[in-house]
Formats: C-alpha cells, sequence, structure tokens
C-alpha cells in the first residue's frame, strides 16, 4: 500500500512539474509570423505558424510555412530546452535540433543534418509575451549564407 502511495505522489509531481512549466514559459503557445515586421534572406523557408506545446515531460514544437518556392512545408520535434540534440521530422535541411534556455525570455537554436550545423539562432519573446523575435542564421536551398529576423505574434 505504501509503495502505490510514493508511486502516486511521484507522478502527480512530474504532471504537476510539466502543467507548471508549460504555464509559466513564455514560448509555450501558438505564434503567427508578422511578415511586415519580419526580414528574409532570398530563398529563406517561412515558418508561418509555430506551435510550442506540452508532451508530457517534454515540449513538442510544431512549424508549419513555406519554403522559397511556395511550396508548404511541415516539422516536428519533440525534446526538452536543455541544449541536447533530439531529432525532427519533415524538415530537409535537419534531422537534429537542440533548444537552450538562456534567461527566462531567450533561447538558443542549433539545428543539424548529418552531425552537422546548419542553422543556429537566437528566439526572444517580448516582455509582454506577445512578440517572439528568432534571428537565424543557416544556408538557403542554394546554398548561400542567409540571416533572417522573423517576427510573431502570439495568438
Amino acid at each position: 500500500m505504501k509503495i502505490k502511495v510514493i508511486v502516486s505522489a511521484v507522478a502527480l509531481c512530474l504532471v504537476a512539474s510539466a502543467v507548471s512549466f508549460a504555464a509559466t514559459n513564455p514560448h509555450m503557445g501558438t505564434w503567427k509570423l508578422n511578415e511586415a515586421k519580419s526580414k528574409f534572406g532570398k530563398g529563406a523557408t517561412k515558418n508561418t505558424t509555430v506551435v510550442y506545446e506540452a508532451a508530457g515531460d517534454d515540449v513538442k514544437v510544431t512549424v508549419d510555412g513555406t519554403d522559397a518556392s511556395g511550396a508548404a512545408t511541415h516539422n516536428e520535434w519533440t525534446g526538452k530546452f536543455d541544449g541536447k540534440d533530439y531529432a525532427v521530422s519533415g524538415d530537409p535541411t535537419s534531422d537534429m535540433r537542440s533548444y537552450k534556455v538562456v534567461s527566462s525570455r531567450t533561447m538558443r537554436l542549433t539545428a543539424r543534418k548529418a552531425g552537422k550545423i546548419t542553422l543556429v539562432g537566437t528566439i526572444t519573446v517580448s516582455k509582454n509575451g506577445k512578440m517572439r523575435t528568432v534571428i537565424t542564421t543557416g544556408k538557403n536551398a542554394s546554398g548561400k549564407r542567409v540571416t533572417n529576423v522573423a517576427v510573431y505574434d502570439k495568438q
């Protein structure tokens, strides 16, 4: 009987911890691209909607957008914001991605393909929590180095 109570208490703490993280992390939620405030290099993919949501003890990031030719894109990542690489599905430019918390409103992003870094970036949420700015540097489809500034509004 004692073991059941202890196991139940530990499970409840883990669930509460995940819910608390999701509720207090300013990155969580749905973000829509504000193209008027954004600046993209030629040939850049535009991520028009980004969703951060709790997935058990992890975070799931779902990204929808368009590539340079206007074709729809979709990729998903599930992991922790601990700086370690986790698998990405649906992204032709990366197979692994990591997010690392820098401060309460800022994270670093690194994407890799076959072990090589393909993109690095900084994600910052405004003090009021309504805007998110993502500055990335990587290579476009032609292999040319491109820096993008994508601004998102919280939905």
